[in-house]
């Protein structure tokens, strides 16, 4: 059994089976996930999930200075680019954000490490019986979101910040039953 909110399509069962929960310690995935996560905001992750190729192409595969070098000839292009979410808002927040990142790196060694400061350097186990008692948030997302926003993070609420824990194996909220739960 998996947790029911993978068992629509292929692509949602594949993530969910190899790599949602799974802890990440490397700055692109992490950033990839953040990148994702916002575009999410306010759509079905089976939205976003079938994009990734393109969004990994745009985003010259998440390497966070050169997309933190991109110009604006270069984001108009990306922003032309069907095989994205084409939301103006939401792509100028990936270039922020790279360089956002990179200063947070300058300062704290690895983006790595500073997200995962936020769960004490493990994954947070959650009891969760059924995926409607799946959380949305926590005290550590909105930490996180905050720290990030005074860091000049854009799209990165709380919720955004809690998906990509959840993401990133910061937090299993498998539920109890799925094949891929912790016992914590």
């Amino acid at each position: 059994m998996r947790c029911e909110w993978a068992d629509t399509t292929d692509a949602e069962r594949v993530y969910h089976d190899t790599e949602w929960g799974v802890p990440t310690h490397d700055d692109r995935r992490l950033f990839e996930l953040f990148v994702l996560r916002g575009a999410q905001a306010g759509l079905a992750w089976r939205t976003v999930l079938p994009k990734r190729a393109d969004y990994r192409r745009a985003f010259l595969d998440y390497d966070i200075a050169a997309v933190a070098a991109l110009d604006d000839e270069a984001m108009a292009r990306i922003a032309a680019d069907r095989g994205i979410i084409r939301h103006r808002l939401k792509l100028a927040s990936v270039r922020n954000n790279a360089r956002a990142a990179l200063r947070l790196i300058d300062a704290e060694g690895s983006l790595a490490a500073f997200l995962w400061s936020f769960v004490d350097g493990r994954t947070v186990v959650n009891r969760v019986r059924h995926v409607d008692e799946m959380p949305s948030r926590s005290f550590r997302s909105d930490r996180m979101s905050e720290a990030l926003r005074e860091r000049g993070f854009q799209f990165a609420g709380t919720a955004i910040c809690y998906a990509v824990m959840q993401s990133s194996g910061m937090v299993d909220d498998h539920v109890d039953g799925c094949f891929r739960r912790e016992r914590g």
